[in-house]
């Protein structure tokens, strides 16, 4: 007997066994004609197993980040993109849809990112890596050659975005990046198109909230939910970087949590007493 979710990852109906995982939990898979939600559940090789909710996607990621770019009207054309969190590739794939010149897809993990994803020239893939440690430097090292992202995007689980935006703050271009249409991620025309700097985070209250203010991993009381979403912004505007957008994400999360997307860019202002207002307009608004 195998488990589910690699049995439908070895019979090709999912890209891997975390996008199984994830179709498995959200009632896309059927075992003997019924519905199963367990990924752990056992199969054997006389079982039938059917996929009903694959959309083309190798993650449920992908409609989230899709949900940001479009209301924040952000584009990915030639730019280089760090993703931080990739995981199965959700967002990356949604990155090179959109004709970004490099992806450097970065997890702490090994062996999730899907095959076909893995395999576009545009992509580096980055194992064993954990984000805190980007800076400058590392940066070099890992993706040697490209130019520094003018685009980070993070879908980050286990740790809260509060420890790592020094680190995307360090790793972010400084200055309007060129565009490159090169495919190599290499800057091509003096004159060409540029792209400002930005971030697009998703912002996961189950991991910013702490245990101890979790029911069965969900974030039951909202204002919890945006005190957490409230202490990322915050962060990123003690760097110098603002929201743009903050939207909730039309997919919801791992066992139902709300969570929120949010399009930074760098600040106009100076002034701290402004920047705490854009955030709690924006916290607002995304009620």
């Amino acid at each position: 007997m195998t488990r589910l979710d690699t049995e439908v990852a070895a019979r090709g109906l999912a890209r891997s066994r975390a996008r199984a995982t994830e179709l498995i939990r959200s009632g896309g898979v059927e075992v003997n004609g019924s519905v199963a939600v367990k990924p752990s559940l056992p199969v054997g090789p006389d079982d039938e197993v059917r996929v009903t909710g694959d959309d083309g996607d190798v993650s449920r990621a992908a409609g989230k980040l899709r949900a940001a770019l479009d209301a924040a009207a952000l584009p990915v054309d030639g730019r280089v993109v760090v993703d931080a969190g990739a995981s199965t590739g959700g967002f990356t794939q949604v990155l090179l849809e959109r004709g970004a010149a490099a992806v450097v897809a970065i997890d702490v993990g090994h062996d999730q990112l899907a095959p076909s994803i893995a395999a576009d020239p545009r992509v580096v893939v980055v194992e064993g890596f954990n984000v805190k440690e980007l800076s400058p430097s590392s940066y070099g090292r890992i993706a040697a050659g490209l130019d520094r992202p003018s685009l980070i995007v993070a879908d980050l689980s286990f740790i809260s975005l509060t420890h790592v935006l020094g680190a995307f703050d360090r790793t972010i271009a400084d200055e309007p990046a060129a565009r490159a249409s090169r495919g190599d991620g290499r800057a091509t025309e003096p004159h060409g198109a540029v792209h400002t700097p930005a971030m697009v985070l998703l912002i996961k209250p189950q991991f910013e909230v702490g245990k101890g203010n979790l029911s069965n991993g969900i974030v039951l009381d909202r204002r919890r939910a945006e005190d957490a979403v409230r202490s990322v912004l915050t962060t990123a505007a003690d760097r110098g970087w603002l929201p743009q957008l903050l939207i909730l994400s039309p997919v919801v999360g791992t066992h139902g949590n709300q969570e929120y997307l949010t399009v930074l860019r760098r600040a106009e202002t100076s002034d701290p007493e402004e920047w705490a207002t854009t955030v709690d307009e924006k916290i607002m608004g995304a009620r």
